[in-house]
């Protein structure tokens, strides 16, 4: 490295160099943005611990009153059919995971390639749904009539497993990332397409698999609408949905309390609805929530696509 080289990297070493005053300040206020995120979460986890009787007297509090695992006791009675359903979701946020990757990066390698002869036509396809939808009518026919997927398990894969947005950044990765002389040296070696695919352009391409992927495994684990509109077997029914179904069941019997009996409406007037919906959503986030931090060194170069080019 030349003297001038040096005196030039000195120098932007000094142009990015902080104060250590700066540095704390900087620190704190991450801290602090980071408890405000926090807060919410333990808010929801403090409620779904609360007594009914503590939250319609005092409210949601951080620290409650008075201290009751009704919530959970009363899912766990249900566990049979939220064990089922926890199962079902497990199989489909894994093969739902893995058949979306296997599609996006196929559809964005090709696309990728500027010696792919329908680029242009398949780039305007993947394209156009990002402005346009088909409606819910349209996309429950196609689902249930055409491709008969009702009261299947993929009914709740297939629908969500290839996005334009996915393709888009796993194609703009490809382009930026796998250089051109790298496909052509594996080529001039006697490499099929798939070979170079498999074995040369996936284990370099992590940070954006792994990103796909995580924004994969939050959408299939958090959806219940496709379940709400395909799946009428209750032993198909995922978490989400099926935790759903019982809060919405809890606030039917709450809104008609005065249509039953008055054994039957003092008996159910004591069912923890305000701690069972809190407890819902503790459930369905603390597995996924856990799972984030395996991802996070990829996902944070994963969002950086595109972005610098060196």
């Amino acid at each position: 490295m030349s003297r001038y080289e040096k005196q030039a990297l000195e120098g932007v070493e000094r142009f990015n160099r902080v104060s250590k005053t700066t540095n704390i300040g900087l620190s704190a206020l991450f801290i602090f943005f980071a408890i405000i995120c926090l807060m919410p979460v333990i808010l929801v986890f403090m409620i779904s611990i609360s007594s009914e009787q503590s939250i319609a007297t005092y409210g949601y509090r951080f620290w409650p009153k008075e201290f009751s695992l009704e919530a959970y006791r009363f899912l766990w009675e249900s566990k049979e059919s939220i064990m089922g359903s926890f199962i079902v979701s497990i199989v489909v946020t894994v093969l739902g995971t893995i058949v979306g990757l296997l599609l996006n990066t196929s559809i964005a390698y090709s696309l990728s390639r500027r010696n792919f002869k329908f680029r242009g036509f398949f780039t305007w396809v993947i394209f156009i749904p990002m402005l346009f939808g088909g409606g819910m009518i349209s996309f429950y026919i196609t689902v249930a009539t055409v491709l008969k997927l009702k009261d299947t398990l993929w009914a709740l894969i297939l629908p969500m497993a290839v996005s334009s947005f996915y393709i888009v950044m796993l194609r703009t990765f490809f382009q930026t990332t796998v250089p051109d002389s790298l496909i052509e040296s594996a080529k001039i070696d006697g490499a099929s397409q798939f070979k170079i695919f498999t074995t040369i352009v996936l284990p370099i391409s992590l940070p954006a698999i792994a990103t796909v992927g995580l924004f994969l495994t939050f959408a299939y684990w958090n959806d219940w609408y496709n379940a709400l509109l395909f799946i009428d077997n209750n032993k198909l029914v995922p978490l989400q949905a099926m935790l759903n179904r019982i809060q919405n069941d809890i606030a039917f019997i709450n809104d008609n309390l005065s249509t039953l009996g008055a054994s039957a409406a003092e008996l159910i007037a004591k069912l923890p609805s305000e701690s069972v919906r809190m407890a819902i959503v503790v459930i369905v986030v603390l597995p996924i929530a856990c799972s984030y931090p395996f991802f996070q060194k990829y996902f944070i170069s994963g969002l950086t696509i595109g972005a610098v080019k060196e």
